[in-house]
């Protein structure tokens, strides 16, 4: 497994997901080359796409592909199981990401985000000797999987599937405590079996990182979001470290916590474990907005701007600022009403955080009503 870590130069990955956008809502093409090309110039080189998200691998070509030598970066993309049909076959789909790319080969290649529902289709069509045949023929370097799941099933999974070289985590300090992510137990069953690690989520979809002073005061004058990178970061046999970043200051931030890495120390640890506690105690929603329920919802409610504001409510002390933002994405048909949720169950289906979506959203309403609380208050 020495060449893979050899591959990647420094811990810090760019995860191309979470893009800046322009007025119009696509992908800001200025920026985002700004953004990755001051990575590349730091002496970073691994980046993330998948076949899923939205513009994403055509927006790699168009800022990194076409800008940049190729052994000046590293790049993985993910076969998304769940699409796959029997005319779009896994065959059709490497093409076209491929194509979208304008690459002839991907460093890293992942099956896409597995977990027990998806798991039928990857084997229905063969995936994973079908990665094992891309590996043969040069057209990628490395084969991995990332994963949602239980310990349990990533346990078996790697036993079955010894040609696994990296997996894809979500680990972060909040979740490496929580029963139902159950990052830590994960983490030991890819250590067990001597597997090395791309970390994703490790600010839990800015959560982390966007918190109220009160509730990261443990930290001093040491940012939120370092706290949570260098707690990811300082795990053993870990590969890369996936930050979303969406802003030029994201990504300083992260370059300079990164250009000087450090471990936590012991006090640093028991800050992270204040600091958790206190975040569990707000009882907050722990959606990464990776936007999965999204584009199947029949009443177009865009549940991750839901929860966010719901979490922006009880962790920020302007609670009124969160109902105004809710009722203006309301107002601008943005997003359904989260009361005009019809409980039909198809985004818990595709939540990879398996989260209670239909509960939560029943109470969504009430809580972030901002003509209720005006007239509450």
């Amino acid at each position: 497994m020495d060449d893979i870590f050899q591959l990647n130069k420094g811990k810090l990955g760019f995860g191309l997901m979470r893009l800046p956008k322009d007025g119009s809502g696509k992908i800001d093409a200025k920026e985002t080359a700004s953004m990755v090309d001051k990575f590349i110039e730091s002496g970073f080189t691994y980046f993330d796409t998948a076949y899923v998200y939205p513009g994403s691998e055509e927006i790699f070509k168009e800022t990194i592909g076409t800008r940049h030598r190729r052994d000046s970066y590293t790049i993985a993309s993910k076969l998304s199981g769940w699409a796959l049909t029997d005319d779009f076959t896994p065959e059709k789909m490497f093409e076209e990401q491929l194509r979208r790319t304008g690459l002839d080969y991907f460093d890293f290649y992942l099956l896409h985000s597995i977990e027990k529902d998806h798991l039928p289709n990857y084997e229905k069509y063969d995936t994973w000797d079908f990665c094992q045949r891309l590996k043969k023929e040069g057209k990628i370097r490395h084969f991995g999987f990332s994963f949602h799941d239980t310990p349990e099933l990533l346990d078996k999974l790697l036993t079955e599937h010894p040609e696994t070289e990296f997996v894809q985590l979500q680990i972060n300090y909040l979740d490496w405590t929580s029963p139902r992510v159950q990052s830590a137990r994960i983490y030991e069953v890819a250590r067990k079996h001597n597997k090395p690690i791309i970390i994703m989520e490790p600010v839990k979809g800015g959560l982390l990182s966007d918190l109220e002073s009160t509730i990261t005061e443990p930290f001093g004058d040491k940012t939120p979001a370092s706290m949570a990178l260098r707690f990811a970061a300082g795990l053993d046999g870990v590969l890369a470290v996936l930050s979303g970043m969406s802003t030029p200051e994201q990504v300083n931030e992260n370059i300079r916590i990164f250009s000087n890495l450090e471990k936590l120390s012991s006090e640093e640890e028991k800050e992270i474990e204040e600091v958790r506690e206190r975040i569990k105690n707000l009882q907050v929603i722990e959606c990464t907005s990776c936007r999965y329920c999204t584009p199947g919802c029949p009443e177009k409610i865009v549940i991750p701007n839901v929860f966010r504001y719901l979490n922006e409510a009880a962790v920020r002390s302007d609670k009124e600022k969160a109902k105004k933002d809710y009722a203006a994405m309301i107002a601008e048909g943005k997003s359904g009403r989260a009361s005009s949720c019809i409980r039909c169950g198809k985004c818990e289906k595709v939540c990879p955080q398996k989260l209670p979506i239909r509960t939560l959203l029943s109470t969504a309403e009430e809580k972030l009503c901002y003509t209720c609380f005006s007239k509450s208050n």
